[in-house]
């Protein structure tokens, strides 16, 4: 019953959207947000729900060492234990752990081959079959299209959606149709878009492309404490209570 009730408190449904799989096969999600806002906590969130759905989840993470990938799962979950109010929480942890594989990239090492290659030895080894990857770190502005491009043929070989995290600046304007400026030019590949949106105390979680239809949008926001799902007034989000608003 609590791994059900954690599903169910899944940040993507909490949105609106109907299903957990947002993404089909090859198709593209970004989690967009100014530095230090959130985004990695939120990645770690649809990334925990899906472990719990028993698949697999590649998280590659650009400049960041695994043992920092591995401190945010930790307390994230941790997080997630406590919301839920769940005191055996150990057992739920060395569950999805095997389903996990991080890997790390230097940003002038990253590219879509050598991404395929070690995947494809990975996968040829009996090691790890990704079910869903993050992209965590990615530098947008300097990929061009094409590398997007690869990327995606190479999620629809593997049957998989990918995240992203892109990292937008404070003072810089957004591009047309509200879409961030390092996703201009890109922003077609891209099935959904969703903005941490920053305002005083609070940070709203906004669907820029690929919501929910608007009669289940609800205005959420993260708590800065947890970065998990909360309503603006402070109330933590059941997918009940979304539904009864």
């Amino acid at each position: 019953m609590e791994k059900k009730e954690i599903i169910r408190r899944n940040p993507l449904k909490m949105m609106g959207y109907s299903s957990e799989d947002v993404l089909s096969d090859g198709g593209f999600g970004a989690l967009t947000a100014h530095a230090g806002v959130g985004k990695t906590a939120f990645l770690v969130q649809i990334a925990i729900d899906k472990l719990l759905r028993d698949k697999n989840v590649l998280h590659i993470s650009i400049d960041e060492p695994v043992e920092k990938v591995c401190l945010w799962y930790e307390q994230v979950f941790r997080n997630i234990a406590q919301r839920n109010h769940i005191k055996q929480a150990d057992p739920f942890w060395e569950v999805i752990l095997p389903r996990r594989f991080i890997m790390t990239f230097k940003v002038d090492g990253f590219s879509v081959p050598k991404l395929e290659e070690r995947i494809n030895d990975l996968s040829e080894q009996g090691i790890f079959l990704p079910q869903m990857i993050l992209i965590d770190g990615l530098p947008f502005e300097e990929m061009g299209r094409k590398t997007f491009l690869d990327l995606k043929a190479a999620a629809r070989n593997l049957g998989v959606g990918v995240w992203f995290t892109v990292k937008t600046h404070r003072h810089e304007p957004s591009g047309p149709g509200a879409i961030p400026i390092p996703m201009t030019g890109i922003e077609d590949l891209f099935d959904v878009i969703i903005e941490l949106q920053p305002d005083g105390k609070e940070i709203y979680v906004k669907a820029l492309k690929g919501g929910p239809p608007a009669s289940e949008i609800v205005e959420l926001a993260l708590d800065p404490s947890t970065m998990m799902i909360r309503n603006p007034d402070g109330e933590l989000v059941s997918e009940s209570d979304r539904k009864a608003q």
